[in-house]
C-alpha cells in the first residue's frame, strides 16, 4: 500500500491548494454544490441510522456512516469549504497563490456548499422524513430525529446564551481539526483503500465526539426547519425548547450555529492544521 511521507504530503497539499485557487467561479460553485450534497447524504444517513439509538451508541452509529460524504468528495474532486480552510491557505503560505484568492475560493465554495446542502435537506424533508397518513403527510420517526438534531444544534446553544456561542465555536475548531487530518491522510495514500480508511476514522471521530461542521449543519438545520414549518403540529408534540421558542427559525440557524461553527472551522483547519504542517515541514519539502 503506497504511502507519501509527511514532507511530500505537505507539498502535495500546497499543490492541491494552488489548483483550487485557480479554478473559475463557476467550477467552485458547481463542485461546491456537489460537495454540499455529498456531506448532506452522509448527514441524512447518520440521522436515519441513528434513529432509535441513544447515548454513545447513537453517536457511534452516526459516526460510522457519516464519512461516506467526505470519501465521495475526496475521490471525485468536489469542493468542500472546510477542506479548503487547509489546502488553499497552504498554497498561499508556500507563495503559490495569493490570500485574495484564498478568500475568493472560500466565499464561492461556501455558497456552493450551502446551496447543495439545502437542496438535499429539502429532498429529505419532503421524502424519507415524512410518511403518508389519512390523505396527508406526517413526520415519521426519522423526521422527528432530524428535528431533535436541529434543536440540539441551535436552541440548546440559544438557551445558554454567550456560553452557547463559545461552546459552538470550540466544537467547530475540534471538528475541522479532525476533518483536515482526514484530508491529509487521504493525500498520504495513493490507493483507494488507503484513502478510504484514512478519511473514515477521523470523520467518525468528529461526528461521534459531537463537534460542529458548518457544511453538515447547512443540511441538519434546514432539514429540521423545513419539517417544523411544514408540520407545525410537531412543535407541541416535541415540546421543550422547540415549544418555548415557538419553533425553529433561519435566524436561529445562522446566529446560534452556522456563524460560530464556521469561525471555529476556519481556526481549526487553518491555524491548527495548515499552519502546523507548513511550519513543521517547510524546510524539508521535496524538490519539485
Amino acid at each position: 500500500m503506497a504511502f507519501n511521507p509527511p514532507q511530500k504530503m505537505t507539498l502535495m497539499a500546497g499543490k492541491t491548494g494552488t489548483y483550487k485557487a485557480n479554478l473559475p467561479i463557476f467550477q467552485l460553485l458547481l463542485r461546491g454544490f456537489m460537495a454540499g450534497a455529498y456531506i448532506a447524504i452522509g448527514a441524512a444517513l447518520a440521522t436515519v441510522c441513528g434513529t432509535g439509538f441513544a447515548g454513545g451508541a447513537k453517536s457511534l452509529v452516526a459516526g460510522a456512516v457519516f464519512p461516506v460524504g467526505l470519501i465521495a468528495i475526496v475521490l471525485t474532486g468536489a469542493e468542500l469549504f472546510t477542506g479548503d480552510c487547509l489546502l488553499v491557505p497552504m498554497a498561499a503560505m508556500m507563495k503559490k497563490t495569493s490570500w485574495t484568492k484564498v478568500l475568493r475560493v472560500w466565499v464561492w465554495v461556501y455558497i456552493g456548499n450551502l446551496i447543495g446542502s439545502i437542496f438535499y435537506a429539502y429532498l429529505m424533508a419532503v421524502g424519507p422524513f415524512v410518511t403518508g397518513a389519512e390523505g396527508a403527510l406526517g413526520v415519521n420517526a426519522f423526521g422527528l430525529n432530524a428535528i431533535n438534531i436541529a434543536v440540539g444544534k441551535t436552541l440548546t446553544y440559544k438557551a445558554a446564551g454567550g456560553w452557547g456561542l463559545w461552546s459552538c465555536f470550540w466544537k467547530g475548531i475540534g471538528c475541522n481539526y479532525l476533518v483536515n487530518i482526514a484530508i491529509l491522510l487521504g493525500i498520504c495514500a495513493d490507493d483507494v483503500v488507503g484513502k478510504f480508511f484514512g478519511v473514515w476514522f477521523p470523520i467518525m471521530a468528529f461526528v461521534a465526539s459531537g463537534f460542529e461542521h458548518c457544511v453538515a449543519n447547512m443540511y441538519f438545520l434546514p432539514a429540521g426547519i423545513f419539517l417544523v414549518n411544514s408540520h407545525p403540529k410537531v412543535i407541541g408534540d416535541i415540546g421543550g425548547l422547540l415549544a418555548q421558542n415557538g419553533g425553529l427559525g433561519w435566524g436561529d440557524m445562522w446566529f446560534w450555529n452556522i456563524l460560530p461553527a464556521t469561525l471555529g472551522n476556519i481556526v481549526g483547519g487553518f491555524l491548527f492544521v495548515a499552519c502546523f504542517y507548513f511550519y513543521a515541514f517547510r524546510k524539508e519539502l521535496p524538490t519539485e
